[in-house]
């Protein structure tokens, strides 16, 4: 099986020197096993770099657009933009998924429409354009799909109600209700930055800032589900 590379072209608008790049970035680790003469390798080793570069892109956005934004308040949104949601959601956007080269497992279990490889495909290609034509290639991808939601950071919890979810899941593992605490308000009336705690059981489980007292609390309530979420001995 192939993969119309030029038609991929024309999606991200750029035009590939080195053609390996984008088939290396397609090709999920179930199609080699079953073709011969692939030397070109998996999206692994793109993945990896393509995290990293764009982990330095969406840093640079985010620094640009909120000059007034502390370290704690970009973090979390950078890290909610490399979200594996939001980048699968980019790239069905994008059009992808399609073009991903699958092993016959993979395509049988509905492999192109997962969150998880659909992530793996975006950062590949973001580093198949960062090796093929540098960082201002990659630039013009990232810009593209991530402007608009970093414009508009309230959009992200329309995806994922982390406030349900804890509820869920401290009912369901007997917990106690949470309680939301606003820590702190600053900036201009204009340009409000909450500060919100969750404690569990009188014990912090989770902290979150946003521009607004919902998006600092989804924030939270999203820190929250990870901590409590790691194993026995660690959990609150």
């Amino acid at each position: 099986m192939s993969t119309d590379i030029q038609q991929l072209e024309i999606l991200l608008n750029y035009t590939f020197r080195d053609r390996s790049l984008p088939v290396q970035a397609l090709t999920h680790p179930s199609h080699l096993h079953e073709v011969s003469g692939n030397d070109g390798g998996d999206y692994q080793r793109l993945e990896f770099l393509g995290d990293a570069i764009l982990g330095l892109l969406l840093a640079e956005i985010l620094f640009i657009r909120y000059p007034d934004w502390d370290e704690g308040a970009l973090s979390q949104l950078r890290s909610r933009l490399a979200g594996q949601d939001i980048l699968a959601d980019r790239a069905r956007a994008l059009g992808i998924g399609s073009f991903i080269l699958l092993g016959r497992g993979e395509e049988q279990t509905s492999g192109r429409e997962k969150d998880s490889i659909l992530a793996d495909v975006l950062e590949a290609l973001i580093a198949a354009l960062y090796r093929d034509g540098g960082l201002r290639a990659a630039r013009t991808l990232v810009v593209r799909l991530f402007e608009g939601l970093a414009d508009s950071p309230e959009s992200l919890v329309l995806g994922r109600d982390s406030k349900s979810e804890l509820q869920e899941f401290l009912s369901s593992n007997g917990y106690p209700l949470p309680e939301y605490r606003l820590l702190e308000e600053t900036g201009p009336p204009h340009d409000r930055l909450f500060r919100f705690q969750i404690l569990v059981g009188g014990r912090v489980a989770g902290t979150g800032q946003g521009k607004s007292k919902k998006i600092a609390q989804q924030a939270a309530a999203a820190e929250a589900l990870g901590t409590l979420s790691l194993p026995d001995g660690q959990r609150v």
